[in-house]
């Protein structure tokens, strides 16, 4: 007798990625894929965070048992150094990364120990925030057409000034609210120092996005858990 089979398709992540993907490739980024187990001069001192930063406390990061220089990474942020340090690259450029990072928290609806970040960089002279926005902007809308979006200032180390950005996130049965999806900002001087490139001449920005909250927005999805848990049942909605 003949079994029946059912053919297999791409996680909901991995299809959401390539949409992201693709149209950060249009919009003229190259791609790049950097390592998990980093240093801490990529994942943290390169990107103007000093040694006494809270997100430096083994309470949020996973440090590597007898070796103090590394950490799985916490961030693809990383892009930022590793793009032009470990290939070369001279600017004008713009370059994301996507991929797995880590971080040691409470689990929760919306935040995992282990998730997906897109982050990526653009440098050339005279870059402004007007052309992040204009950036951040143009990515929502491709992605997420008439979504509505708030842009609210922020801190990161490694940016100055810095935003986030929020989608409203609406859920069945549920009064909708704002969710924080990406951080950005232009890029600090120290960073571009580090890049080994002069910031009086070179400028840039950055962002980064969680690309769970992202796809909890894309399929509805109330709880971040359910990405990673294995139910076939949950997974064969998508």
């Amino acid at each position: 007798m003949l079994m029946a089979t059912t053919t297999g398709h791409l996680h909901p992540l991995t299809q959401l990625t390539r949409r992201v993907l693709a149209i950060w490739r249009d919009l003229g980024f190259d791609l790049h894929d950097g390592p998990e187990l980093e240093t801490t001069w990529f994942n943290f001192d390169g990107l103007n965070v000093p040694p006494d930063h809270p997100a430096r406390d083994v309470q949020d990061t996973f440090f590597i048992a007898g070796r103090d220089d590394l950490v799985l990474r916490t961030h693809c942020s990383t892009v930022q150094l590793r793009w032009p340090k470990s290939h070369g690259a001279q600017p004008p450029f713009g370059v994301v990364e996507v991929g797995k990072v880590y971080r040691h928290e409470a689990t929760d609806a919306t935040h995992e120990s282990m998730f997906y970040q897109c982050d990526g960089v653009y440098v050339n002279r005279q870059v402004t925030m007007a052309q992040l926005v204009t950036a951040l902007n143009t990515f929502i809308g491709r992605l997420y057409p008439n979504k509505p979006v708030r842009i609210r200032p922020s801190f990161f180390p490694f940016v100055e000034p810095g935003i986030e950005l929020d989608l409203w996130w609406e859920q069945p049965g549920k009064p909708g609210k704002w969710l924080e999806v990406l951080g950005a900002g232009l890029v600090h001087p120290n960073v571009i120092r580090n890049m080994g490139f002069d910031p009086a001449v070179w400028q840039g920005y950055a962002f980064g996005m969680g690309l769970d909250r992202l796809a909890m927005l894309e399929y509805g999805v109330t709880d971040i858990r359910q990405f990673y848990n294995g139910n076939l049942e949950f997974l064969k909605q998508f």
